[in-house]
């Protein structure tokens, strides 16, 4: 597999295990996991042929970690990113003192009149270092870094989250707690 079909195969996946289990024929189960037996032949159902060995190299090569197996690799799930209602088990945890989000700064008088909501997902993405923010807000347009004074939020009651692949997760991020950092590093951003 090929890196172009690798990463058109990863955004079905996502597409999937995050949002339209529907779509192949599947069911998640409360907690995001899809029997893998049933997502290949799902995925081969529907033209998006895949064997066991090729899902294993995705899930373990993604860049983002975006997949977790179970144990016996039987089972499988997105880490975050749902717009299905399900419970992903996670435990509140204390955050670091600042953590990083990334958007475009076409979002930004929304946002800074909104905070960073979680639309159409089941949380707010936050990153721990300003790098990925800057990836994150570069795919939307010109990327804007927004800073997080997350343990002020988590002393003032907002409950935080942590993923299996190291993504921050949070309902709402309120104005108050962030700054606006520009960041036009890159000189091909979409406009």
């Amino acid at each position: 597999m090929n890196a172009q079909q690798q990463k058109r195969t990863g955004k079905f996946l996502s597409l999937i295990l995050r949002h339209n289990p529907q779509k192949i024929g599947i069911e998640l189960d409360a907690f995001g996991w899809a029997a893998v037996d049933e997502l290949l032949a799902g995925l081969k159902r529907n033209g998006h042929s895949l064997s066991f060995t090729q899902l294993e190299y995705l899930v373990s090569n993604n860049d983002k970690q975006r997949y977790t197996f179970n144990d016996d690799k039987s089972r499988i799930r997105a880490n975050q990113g749902h717009s299905v209602e399900l419970d992903l088990q996670l435990e509140a945890q204390n955050p670091p003192k600042l953590l990083y989000h990334g958007t475009a700064s076409r979002f930004l008088p929304y946002i800074n009149e909104q905070g960073l909501l979680r639309r159409n997902r089941h949380h707010v993405h936050l990153s721990l270092d300003k790098q990925t923010a800057h990836n994150v807000g570069s795919r939307h347009g010109k990327p804007v870094i927004l800073t997080i004074d997350a343990s002020t939020m988590h002393k003032d009651g907002h409950v935080f989250y942590c993923s299996a692949n190291g993504v921050w997760l949070v309902e709402h991020v309120p104005p108050r707690y962030f700054s606006v950092q520009f960041s036009y590093k890159n000189n091909n951003n979409k406009k």
